[in-house]
C-alpha cells in the first residue's frame, strides 16, 4: 500500500511517469521506499531546496508511521545517484562577473 501511494504521488509530479519505479525494501524494523525516476525528473521530485521530497517523506511518514525512509534514485541511466537530502550544486553569486 505504501509503495502504491508513493508511486501515485510521484507519477503526478514527473514528466516521464512510465519510468517511475517504487520499491519497498524491509530493513529490520524500518522500511525503505526506493523511488527510481528518469534522469530528467530527479530535480522535479527533489524540488526547490528539497521541498517536494520533504513533503513526500512527511506524507509517507504520516501514512506508514515511524521507520519509513524515502530515497530518490536516478537509476535509469545506471549511475545510481541517491538523494541524501542535501544540495550538491555550486551556488553562484548573481552579478559576479
Amino acid at each position: 500500500m505504501l509503495a502504491q501511494a508513493l508511486d501515485h504521488l510521484v507519477r503526478g509530479v514527473v514528466d516521464h511517469p512510465d519510468d517511475v519505479v517504487v520499491e519497498l525494501v524491509p530493513q529490520g524494523r524500518n522500511r525503505l521506499l526506493e523511488v527510481q525516476v528518469h534522469h530528467d525528473d530527479v530535480g522535479k521530485v527533489i524540488g526547490r531546496n528539497g521541498r517536494t521530497v520533504k513533503a513526500l517523506r512527511q506524507v509517507m511518514g504520516s501514512v506508514g508511521g515511524r521507520g519509513i525512509r524515502v530515497e530518490i534514485l536516478d537509476d535509469v541511466l545506471g549511475d545510481g545517484v541517491e538523494d541524501t537530502g542535501e544540495s550538491t550544486g555550486n551556488p553562484t553569486a548573481v552579478g559576479s562577473e
